[in-house]
């Protein structure tokens, strides 16, 4: 399968398909889809496949967000520490809740179909999450499913986590039954984004298999892995990770001098992945800025210039192009 295609860990899929999650008459889809593709669950897991968010598409052709949260969630309740690839080993010896999160640096080796975006301050950490499926409400399943999940995972490895809340920029389901698993409190719906806020003390609680020699040399092989992959990533999303990692209002120049390509090279190359650098930059600062607003803990003057924006009046104009809203508007809304 194409690296570009937006999938989920092959042993999550097919953990899904063993449970009560699904009725009969899906799992018979999903299998039929699977035979068309000439792959089974066995094949996956040996392949290390990432199962496609489109067959979710196919096998659910009316999905909508209230449907997306609840499959989202039933899927979560399946996940267990060993089903992550790669991860598994060092989620299972990491010693903290932020060796825990850490982890999530490296989601792109086992899922192209969800990413985070991490803002630390003093009150703790707020990571964002976004779905990269092409489709709203295959968007709000991974995004649903990944968040619940790595609740239930922190629950499994450092005890309780009800200060941990997963907030979601959908309406909340009227039907279905509730989710046991998150008590009213954890999951916030009607949120401005989709994100989880880690308390500061939440991130030094301690794991029950802490294992710092096998943490260590996990995480040396998983960033290795992950450099490898950036060279077959497509040139886009290394151009969003640069802006991503960076600061905040940069210039084309200095990125392509990055990457050592010229300017026109990395406007010519953007333009065969179907998109320009304006485009990537204004979506990683609106990522940015909406975390920072959500987090609480700068003010906006604050947040303009941590963005690199000289002046207020010029990052509050950007703001409400991209949202449609001032800061300080989005920020009531998120209060409320």
């Amino acid at each position: 399968m194409n690296i570009s295609t937006a999938g989920v860990p092959p042993l999550t899929f097919v953990q899904l398909l063993e449970s009560e999650a699904l009725d009969p008459c899906a799992i018979a889809r999903f299998r039929s889809i699977m035979a068309r593709e000439r792959t089974d669950e066995a094949t996956m897991i040996r392949l290390d496949a990432q199962a496609p968010l489109r067959w979710f598409g196919e096998v659910y052709p009316e999905l909508d967000t209230a449907q997306a949260v609840q499959l989202g969630q039933a899927w979560a309740e399946h996940a267990q520490l060993t089903s992550f690839g790669q991860l598994s080993l060092p989620l299972v010896s990491a010693g903290s809740v932020a060796e825990i999160v850490e982890l999530l640096t490296y989601l792109p080796l086992i899922s192209t179909a969800l990413s985070p975006q991490f803002h630390p301050s003093e009150v703790g950490l707020t990571i964002g999450l976004t779905g990269h499926t092409g489709d709203p409400d295959l968007d709000c399943l991974v995004v649903t499913y990944g968040g619940a999940t790595l609740l239930r995972l922190l629950e499994l490895l450092a005890g309780d986590m009800s200060p941990v809340t997963l907030h979601t920029n959908w309406p909340a389901p009227t039907s279905g039954p509730p989710d046991e698993e998150l008590p009213a409190g954890r999951l916030v719906f009607d949120a401005p984004m989709a994100f989880l806020h880690i308390p500061a003390a939440t991130l030094t609680e301690v794991c029950r298999f802490s294992d710092p020699t096998s943490y260590r040399l996990a995480i040396a092989d998983l960033q290795q892995t992950l450099e490898h992959r950036s060279g077959i990533q497509s040139f886009s999303w290394n151009v969003k990770r640069l802006l991503d990692e960076g600061p905040g209002l940069r210039s084309s120049q200095s990125v392509a001098d990055e990457l050592s390509v010229s300017a026109s090279t990395l406007k010519r190359r953007l333009g065969e992945d179907g998109t320009t650098f304006r485009e990537l930059r204004e979506s990683s600062l609106r990522e940015r800025a909406m975390l920072r607003l959500v987090d609480r803990s700068m003010s906006v003057s604050q947040i303009a210039t941590d963005l690199g924006y000289g002046d207020l009046t010029n990052f509050s104009h950007a703001f409400k192009r991209w949202t449609g809203q001032s800061p300080s508007q989005f920020r009531h809304v998120q209060r409320t």
